[in-house]
């Protein structure tokens, strides 16, 4: 019976193509523009995490106010005060930064010089074009070694092969330090622009470099198993009792991703729910293609009943033949939405993350659609007489 009603149901298409396809373009536009628009948004979200995930999901950056840093509270110590009260964070890594003159023979260039131990390397996942990271060696012994971002080793060694040479770094007077390592390029990730930077080791900076009394900031990595941003939330209530809510600044890359997250979903349902309106407008147009082929098939409808068949069957029919207008449409609408957002992210060179949950709701969507609009016309049609349907002219 159902193959039935199908089979009829592209012959009543066929019968009226124009009106068919007038039909058909609400749904398709009102799916393409759900599947799009979710598609869309969940790629804009999965391109905005995957780019701040480039600074590390599992780090949090603590960055002490300026009033704090001559307190002596945010020492190396308070390093270790963190790893024991407060679980969860498998490293601390402080590190200070400074501005300097960076030349070698006739070229110069500013950098930020920042100090940091041997394992702010391997925890960042830094990547070398030439050399290795400094060793924990260097830093105990207070070496005067240096890792060059890329701009920097460009401007200094255009020729490449700076590993081995020896720059001028100006502070208060210039100190000769041995380039070790070459940044391979990496993009800028909140405060540090990685490529136009220059590390030494972290005892160097304070003996050699600059003296300090207080570590300039903090970067810290969380366990595996633990989640980010819980574990922020211990060490905001660890500092919060400590130094109080301005003593402090923290920064965690998951908080600002799950942010993101939330507002491009928000945004992109919201979009969504306006595009369905479109699906309505569609059915609308299905309703009235259905009330035309009630009026239009009506001897045919009062032939059938006279040989039998009953109000349930008639109705049946209606319905599936709205039903197989919005599947069509629906389907049609999922190829277009796909499309489209394939387009928009190859634009805005995003990666592509196809919405599957937009392809059910949308075609659920215009399924509902396609039963509540053909609900009307199929019952106006199973409950018409068959006398009065065979006299119909």
């Amino acid at each position: 019976m159902l193959l039935e009603n199908i089979k009829l149901a592209f012959g009543a298409m066929r019968g009226s193509k124009m009106r068919t396809a007038l039909s058909l373009l609400g749904i398709v536009i009102g799916v393409a523009s759900v599947v799009a628009i979710l598609t869309i948004g969940q790629s804009a979200s999965q391109s905005i995490t995957e780019s701040i995930a480039v600074g590390g999901l599992d780090m949090v950056t603590i960055y002490p106010t300026y009033g704090q840093r001559s307190t002596g509270t945010f020492n190396e110590e308070f390093g270790d005060m963190l790893l024991r009260d407060v679980e969860g964070i498998e490293t601390v890594l402080p590190q200070n930064t400074s501005s300097a003159q960076i030349r070698n023979k006739k070229e110069s260039v500013n950098a930020t010089v920042t100090g940091v131990l041997s394992a702010y390397g391997e925890q960042l996942n830094l990547e070398f074009g030439e050399g290795s990271f400094f060793s924990s060696m260097d830093n105990i012994n207070r070496r005067q070694v240096v890792a060059l971002g890329s701009a920097i080793a460009e401007e200094l060694f255009p020729e490449g092969n700076a590993v081995g040479e020896y720059v001028s770094i100006f502070r208060n007077q210039a100190k000769s330090y041995q380039v070790v390592a070459v940044l391979e390029e990496k993009d800028a990730t909140f405060n540090i622009s990685y490529n136009n930077s220059v590390f030494i080791p972290y005892n160097t900076y304070d003996q050699r470099f600059r003296r300090v009394t207080s570590v300039g900031s903090y970067v810290l990595k969380v366990s595996d198993g633990y989640d980010t941003i819980e574990v922020s939330d211990k060490i905001t209530e660890f500092l919060d009792n400590m130094v109080g809510v301005d003593g402090y600044t923290l920064f965690s890359p998951a908080s600002l991703a799950e942010m993101a997250t939330e507002i491009t979903s928000t945004f992109s349902a919201f979009l969504a729910a306006i595009a369905a309106i479109s699906l309505l407008v569609g059915g609308i147009g299905i309703m009235n293609i259905m009330l035309v082929s009630v009026a239009e098939r009506t001897k045919e409808i009062g032939i059938r009943k006279a040989l039998g068949a009953s109000p349930n069957v008639i109705r049946g029919q209606f319905i599936s033949e709205a039903l197989t207008l919005t599947v069509i449409g629906g389907i049609l609408g999922i190829l277009f939405g796909s499309a489209l957002s394939y387009a928009v992210t190859n634009i805005m060179k995003w990666s592509l993350h196809l919405s599957y949950l937009s392809f059910i709701l949308a075609m659920g969507f215009s399924m509902f659609v396609g039963v509540f609009f053909g609900w009307y016309p199929a019952m106006k049609a199973s409950k018409l007489d068959p006398i009065e349907a065979l006299n119909y002219e």
